[in-house]
């Protein structure tokens, strides 16, 4: 469903319009996307960092007050969990949320038959906006989004910090993916990529110690990237060698690395949109490469096109899967090719022109 029973005033709004006019939302959804890309688009080439902290600004405000589970529930599992070790003191690796069959949080949650899902110190983190609701749900997850707001500005700065270009941080913060599925959905991975990118700029600085306590948080958020360590045992290689990084060598390498984990995640569930900021954030710090940047934004719109099916047809079943798979695949492959095939003619014109 598209709302909770005890958000009563949305029920009208949801189950009255959006139920019995499917078609008339996915072609809302559908609009809004492209619009937002196309916006998107804009603002990558006349950007400057006085508008973009302006947009930011904009953007935090207006959407941390979103509902977060217009696309996705996640965040409901987020505060469950989190209830599960500080209020009712049991283990959430072992007690399943749907053990407490009183509490009225279970009908916003749609994974209360699961374990916890996530690492350790992510669990630690959500004591913060627990202790602070003061048990009043409204509270706590506007807490809970607030905490995944700072982890989203926190990689905006770092960004900024390790670039000093802000094109290179309105690449990842104004991306439609990344603000739909983090300021809206609050979805964990910005605080995992957080503390990844903090590794990385310490890193940098040549403070092996403090980039491997961070990645070590990183991977205690969720355990994605675990796929970075090969970037840290090629820094001690090139250390015993006496050479220093290209930085630009090693974001490519790490980009490449969570488009790995990224198309292999079907092999526990399937591809999840939020999924996509793992790879955008090191993206966004590579100069070169516009195949890899056209590839990580068309992957981002085809991306959102996964929620179209449901929306339509209401299901997960049936031609659901086979749907989802086609959009996001087919108009990738499309693209990719049409943009080989412009980028070999125009290396041909310059080829007879010398």
């Amino acid at each position: 469903m598209f709302v909770d029973p005890n958000l009563a005033y949305l029920d009208k709004i949801y189950t009255g319009f959006a139920f019995q006019n499917r078609g008339v939302v996915s072609i809302i959804y559908l609009s809004l996307i492209s619009v937002f890309f196309i916006f998107y688009f804009y603002f990558l080439k006349r950007i400057e960092l006085g508008s973009l902290k302006k947009i930011i600004f904009a953007s935090v405000i207006l959407l941390l007050f979103a509902y977060p589970a217009v696309l996705s529930y996640d965040i409901f599992n987020y505060v469950f969990t989190s209830k599960v070790l500080f209020y009712y003191h049991e283990n959430p690796y072992i007690i399943m949320p749907i053990e407490f069959i009183n509490d009225p949080l279970l009908l916003f949650t749609h994974a209360a038959n699961k374990v916890a899902l996530y690492g350790p110190f992510w669990i630690f983190l959500t004591g913060i906006p627990h202790y602070l609701g003061l048990n009043n749900f409204i509270l706590t997850l506007l807490n809970f989004k607030i905490l995944i707001v700072l982890f989203y500005l926190g990689i905006c700065y770092l960004i900024m910090k390790i670039s000093n270009d802000p094109k290179k941080v309105a690449f990842f913060v104004l991306n439609p993916l990344v603000l739909i599925e983090t300021l809206v959905a609050g979805h964990n991975d910005v605080a995992m990529m957080f503390f990844a990118l903090v590794s990385f700029y310490f890193l940098k600085k040549e403070k092996f110690v403090s980039a491997v306590i961070f990645i070590t948080i990183s991977i205690l958020i969720k355990y994605a990237t675990i796929f970075l360590i090969p970037v840290f045992i090629y820094y001690l290689f090139l250390k015993l060698k006496k050479q220093k990084m290209d930085w630009n060598k090693t974001f490519l390498l790490s980009s490449i690395l969570m488009f790995i984990i990224f198309f292999l995640s079907p092999l526990r569930e399937e591809i999840y949109p939020w999924y996509a900021v793992w790879f955008i954030v090191f993206v966004a710090l590579i100069p070169k490469y516009k195949l890899l940047h056209f590839v990580t934004v068309l992957l981002s719109f085809v991306l959102l096109l996964r929620y179209v099916p449901f929306m339509y047809l209401g299901t997960y079943f049936g031609p659901t899967p086979f749907i989802k798979i086609t959009v996001t695949f087919v108009p990738l492959m499309v693209l990719i090719g049409f943009y080989l095939l412009i980028k070999k003619r125009v290396i041909g014109k310059k080829l007879k022109l010398r």
